[in-house]
């Protein structure tokens, strides 16, 4: 670990101390070797005062005791039909994985308690079909969660939910997770899934907003396995509930959760209500974050150099791309109101967050600005970004003498040659 990346880990802390994280593990995951490593980043959560409810599914449990028992089961995710005896294996399966998973806690010092806050009703009947002992969170009983979070007790909820009279039902975990997330008011749920739901064909973006996740959900569910969709699903479903964030991580992989929540980057797939991304103009303040997104951009000639007092001088102009207030990407539009054209200028998204659409979202953004502002025509001056910019900003070639006097000026006094791009632009 470098300076950088402990600066990176300490601007979340205060953020985050004495916030709730609901921690979602699918069975399979706490039957992996890495779920070792799992316990011990949720004991790192822990030393950092954030409060951590630990949800844990049981499918992968449940379809090995049904095989030892030489059982057929009707169902294990806790979505479809589940009869009376799929519901004893279910039951004891989850609650010997329960009781696994609380020595794993007790293991790296940490305190935690089985509770049945869950309060679930019948699914019942589904498409012409009852669903028996399936259920649906009714209610969570948030003060048993309080009062054990408040004394630094891990709750630790299995995929089970109990009625007024006593009678139990399988309740898949995805939905376990959101309903608690939504009533303690959490800070993330962070769902904890087998590599095998990553080996989709193109795999999943790094940043989705819930209107993103639901097309993504409607174009390309076929690519995903159930349990990823289920994860989709309800991650979307919880950000529209008021939890700000869910993260769909590898549970394979060591440190994701660390890695997930203390940087910006990120080694996951996040959903988040739309204030986690945003397009703002600049201040002064952020002027050095700018020339230091694009300095090797400038150093590689493929942006022209810009002083502080050249970005000062035209401050109105610039405009960040932030994610979870960090800024990730910058563009500016210069005008020229003699001629109603602008210049879409100074575009650079970072190197850890190429390839995601930024570019493109920022194009998008300068044009529509354009548009606002009565420009007709707009151009861009490019050494090595021309294909780019045409083909996913519709831009054409064009030539210098099309450029605004003063702008032309400009440009054969830089000597850079650049490639000039026009775009008319309609009403």
């Amino acid at each position: 670990m470098n300076v950088s990346d402990l600066r990176e880990i300490l601007q979340y802390v205060p953020r985050f101390r004495e916030r709730t994280f609901v921690v979602a593990v699918d069975g399979e995951v706490v039957a992996s070797e890495n779920f070792s490593n799992v316990l011990l980043d949720l004991a790192v959560l822990r030393s950092l005062s954030i409060r951590v409810v630990l949800v844990h599914g049981a499918s992968h449990q449940i379809q090995r005791l049904a095989a030892e028992r030489n059982l057929e089961i009707s169902n294990s995710d806790g979505i479809g039909l589940t009869d009376a005896p799929t519901l004893q294996v279910s039951i004891d399966a989850a609650i010997r994985l329960t009781n696994e998973i609380m020595e794993g806690l007790s293991s790296v010092d940490l305190r935690a308690a089985y509770i049945n806050a869950i309060i679930a009703h019948p699914a019942g009947i589904l498409g012409g079909v009852d669903q028996q002992y399936t259920g649906k969170v009714e209610r969570v009983d948030v003060k048993a969660f309080k009062l054990l979070l408040d004394e630094g007790i891990i709750p630790v909820v299995p995929p089970l939910g109990f009625d007024g009279e006593g009678r139990t039902y399988r309740v898949n975990s995805d939905s376990i997770a959101l309903e608690i997330g939504g009533e303690l008011s959490a800070a993330k749920i962070l769902y904890l899934t087998p590599s095998t739901s990553f080996t989709s064909p193109s795999g999943l973006p790094r940043h989705l907003s819930v209107p993103e996740t639901q097309d993504l959900l409607k174009k390309r569910r076929s690519d995903f396995v159930p349990g990823l969709v289920s994860k989709l699903e309800y991650a979307a479903r919880a950000c529209v509930q008021g939890v700000p964030r869910v993260h769909v991580l590898d549970g394979a992989v060591n440190e994701a959760l660390l890695s997930e929540v203390f940087s910006h980057d990120g080694i996951g797939t996040m959903i988040y209500s739309n204030e986690y991304q945003q397009i703002r103009r600049i201040f002064k303040k952020d002027v050095r974050a700018v020339m230091s997104l694009i300095r090797q951009s400038v150093h590689n000639e493929e942006l022209v150099r810009r002083t502080r007092a050249e970005i000062l001088e035209h401050l109105e102009d610039y405009w960040l791309l932030e994610i979870d207030r960090s800024p990730i990407a910058c563009v500016a539009l210069h005008l020229y109101p003699a001629e109603s054209a602008g210049e879409l200028a100074c575009l650079h998204v970072s190197r850890a967050h190429e390839n995601q659409g930024h570019g493109k979202k920022l194009m998008a953004f300068v044009e529509n600005l354009a548009r606002e502002k009565g420009v007709k025509h707009l151009f861009a001056l490019s050494t090595q970004a021309y294909s780019f910019l045409q083909q996913k900003g519709g831009f054409e070639s064009a030539e210098p003498a099309l450029l605004p006097a003063e702008r032309r000026a400009k440009y054969e006094a830089s000597g850079r040659n650049s490639k000039v791009l026009l775009k008319t632009l309609r009403s």
